[in-house]
């Protein structure tokens, strides 16, 4: 069984006293490993923002992670990319730690170029809603709506609300594919994920399925209302 060191982080610190998210990024780390056959040996949890170039110099918790990895010869593992940071740069940075990095919710054989690419493309993705919002307030503003806190929120939720659709859409998608692997004997998240990349399907992101990325799927709103899986 492989080792990882996992590393946690929420960016306030009123996530850090009340406990938010971290909590469901362990509880996804301990998935992950139980369902990939992987141990992990030690936690570092971290309250501080991901912003910034020196954004290294001020998270000990993630150095103290890369320096426990290295003398362990293992890799260090997060629930999500955005964990470690959502810069590109910053993750390009990381890597010339040589450490490697596994990312739960994308699966265990993600190398370091395809991270590369996922950051980029998680960086276009804020660039997008940044655009969205933009765009909702002059609309706002045009029609003589009072700008402020309230409506900066509502134009947010309107943006995310439009990736969450459109992810939603790519689940609805793959149901009738599992649907029809189920049917022909499949009847855990490993197999059905052995199936659609024996089928040469890709997932929403062009990647190959892992167990957790099928449980994720099924998990979006569209999907759960339709289909169970233990």
């Amino acid at each position: 069984m492989k080792s990882l060191v996992a590393y946690i982080r929420v960016s306030t610190n009123q996530q850090g006293r009340s406990g938010l998210g971290i909590e469901a990024q362990r509880d996804a780390l301990l998935r992950f490993a139980a369902s990939e056959r992987f141990e992990i040996v030690s936690e570092f949890v971290e309250v501080e923002t991901g912003k910034g170039a020196d954004a290294l110099d001020r998270r000990p918790e993630l150095a103290a992670a890369l320096a426990k990895a290295r003398t362990l010869r293992c890799s260090v593992v997060v629930a999500k990319l955005d964990r470690l940071s959502r810069d590109v740069h910053f993750i390009s940075g990381l890597m010339t730690h040589r450490i490697p990095f596994v990312v739960a919710e994308l699966g265990p054989d993600v190398d370091s170029f395809v991270l590369h690419l996922y950051a980029a493309l998680a960086e276009k993705e804020r660039a997008l809603i940044s655009s969205r919002t933009k765009a909702a307030l002059a609309a706002a503003k045009s029609r003589g709506t009072k700008l402020g806190n309230p409506e900066l929120a509502t134009a947010r939720r309107a943006a995310v609300a439009s990736i969450k659709a459109d992810a939603d859409r790519a689940a609805a998608n793959v149901l009738p594919i599992v649907e029809e692997i189920r049917s022909s004997g499949a009847t855990t998240l490993r197999q059905i994920a052995d199936a659609m990349n024996a089928r040469g399907i890709p997932t929403s992101r062009g990647g190959k399925w892992h167990p957790m990325t099928v449980r994720n799927a099924l998990n979006r709103d569209v999907a759960s209302s339709q289909i169970g899986l233990p």
